[in-house]
């Protein structure tokens, strides 16, 4: 393993040059292993997941869920309001900043991004609740595509340009995170489900950080400083595939459905009659939702 490691490391500075010497001996950012092997142990749960609680009952988690979004909502609270302060504190400058010139505010920046790095661990955890509770219609490409990628792009910006501009999309996807992690264990409470209005806010937040990210890593580009180049160039395509993938979920999960209960209640198959509700067949509805739901 340790002569892997040392190969790996090799390749790596000699394509990507040498890293920043801040960050030396951190855990788990010695070495890229560890975060591969956790990226290929998760697509593997991924794929052998679905398969083995095939015919085994689904399990609640509930009070794991509330403890667990709970847990991520007051991280990611951590995360925003030390990334934002630290900013402030090293008066970054949002067209373009380098990883040098800010001293100690360099320093908290990365001390808060290596949590931030650390998260992506953990949120695995959402997908494998997923394979737990049996919904596996959450499973989406994005879903992966996005928790997988998240690990290993983290640590190599941990690795190589640990602060200065890598902070703004880490920023706001901290804020998001806030009210998405919020929204999950909020909703893992029964009771709480009915005053839950902002589900579909929080995908538009995502779309819209994106594009704030892509439009502040710009900056960069045109009005360049110390910061590499390159980080600018795959950033900007990374927010581009997501964009994609997530103005398709949003179209797929909300235009579509909309569209759809449209045409159902012009057709009146919505227990809607002659313009009157047929007040039975909604209670007979909803009582059979109650059945089915077993969480």
């Amino acid at each position: 393993m340790e002569l892997l490691d040392k190969t790996i490391n090799s390749y790596l500075d000699i394509w990507l040059g040498p890293r920043d010497p801040r960050v030396k001996g951190w855990l788990l950012l010695e070495n890229y292993t560890p975060t591969f092997i956790f990226s290929v142990l998760y697509l593997l749960i991924v794929w052998l997941g679905p398969k083995y609680m095939r015919n085994k009952q689904p399990f609640s988690c509930r009070g794991i869920l509330v403890v667990y979004n709970l847990g991520l909502t007051l991280l990611s609270l951590y995360m925003f309001y030390e990334l934002v302060t630290g900013v402030w504190e090293g008066g970054y400058n949002f067209f373009c900043q380098d990883t040098h010139s800010a001293g100690e505010a360099d320093m908290k920046i990365i001390r808060v991004l290596w949590w931030y790095y650390f998260s992506k661990l953990i949120e695995f955890m959402d997908t494998f609740f997923f394979i737990l509770r049996k919904n596996n219609h959450q499973i989406t490409v994005l879903h992966v595509y996005h928790h997988a990628t998240m690990l290993n792009i983290w640590w190599f910006v941990m690795n190589w340009v640990p602060c200065g501009h890598s902070y703004f999309g880490a920023t706001l996807n901290s804020f998001i995170h806030v009210l998405m992690y919020s929204y999950y264990g909020l909703s893992a409470v029964p009771a709480m489900r009915p005053y839950l209005w902002w589900k579909k806010y929080i995908t538009q937040g995502q779309l819209t950080q994106f594009v704030l990210t892509i439009f502040q890593t710009s900056c960069g580009v045109v009005w360049p400083c110390a910061f590499p180049m390159g980080w600018l160039y795959f950033q900007i395509s990374y927010m581009i595939s997501l964009i994609i993938l997530f103005t398709n979920f949003y179209i797929q999960t909300y235009n579509k459905k909309a569209s759809s209960r449209r045409k159902e209640y012009q057709n009146g198959s919505t227990a809607t009659v002659n313009g009157y509700t047929n007040s039975f067949s909604s209670l007979e509805n909803n009582v059979k939702q109650r059945k089915q739901r077993k969480d």
